[in-house]
């Protein structure tokens, strides 16, 4: 049951994801569809639901059964941004996904070495919105520091896994490479999340 409820939280993210992508792809400004994906995050976090990119940075600090809870909530983002991403192409707004289309294709084309790098700066900017939310003492820093690292990352051209789950799936152009790319951006995301708390760690121990 608690594994269920963790996927269905996974799922409910992973449509948060999907609104905020909408809404960016809406958006003929950069500017202002990174202001408004926030919206995904802020979701996550005001709510509990479960973010891939956000639970990862914390796997060193959990017992080992919590990479299996990690890989359900990959899992889920994948199904929530999935349902949003098809839905989409089954609505009047449908044309918004042509944009999907020509994002994917500039990630495609792009080597795996640069996405995975891109992937490890994006996920250090989500642990500073996501642990900036658990933890800073401040109402406005929690969510600023939300709103902060999402419209950094989108605007730098950072690679966030769940955020292209939405776009492959809206755009529709799944294929092996693809799933290959998203493994990449995923380890790279991971890599990210994992900086700060083992950088903290060790400066605990000395």
């Amino acid at each position: 049951m608690k594994r269920l409820s963790s996927f269905v939280d996974a799922v409910l993210a992973g449509i948060c994801i999907g609104v905020g992508g909408t809404v960016f792809l809406s958006c003929e400004n950069k500017v202002t569809g990174a202001v408004f994906f926030c919206f995904g995050l802020f979701a996550i976090c005001t709510f509990g639901f479960n973010l891939f990119t956000g639970k990862v940075g914390y796997v060193f600090e959990q017992p080992l059964s919590y990479l299996g809870f990690v890989v359900i909530v990959w899992l889920g983002n994948l199904v929530g941004t999935g349902i949003v991403g098809y839905a989409i192409r089954m609505t009047r707004i449908a044309g918004i996904t042509e944009k999907a289309a020509a994002l994917c294709e500039t990630k495609l084309a792009d080597s795996m070495g640069s996405i995975f790098i891109l992937s490890v700066l994006c996920n250090i900017l989500m642990f500073v919105a996501v642990d900036g939310f658990r933890n800073n003492p401040h109402e406005t820093g929690k969510y600023l520091g939300i709103f902060l690292g999402v419209i950094v990352f989108i605007l730098c051209g950072f690679e966030h896994c769940i955020a292209n789950m939405f776009y492959f799936s809206a755009a529709n152009l799944w294929s092996g490479k693809a799933v290959a790319y998203l493994m990449v951006m995923t380890a790279g995301n991971a890599c990210g999340g994992v900086i700060i708390p083992l950088c903290r760690r060790l400066r605990a121990s000395e």
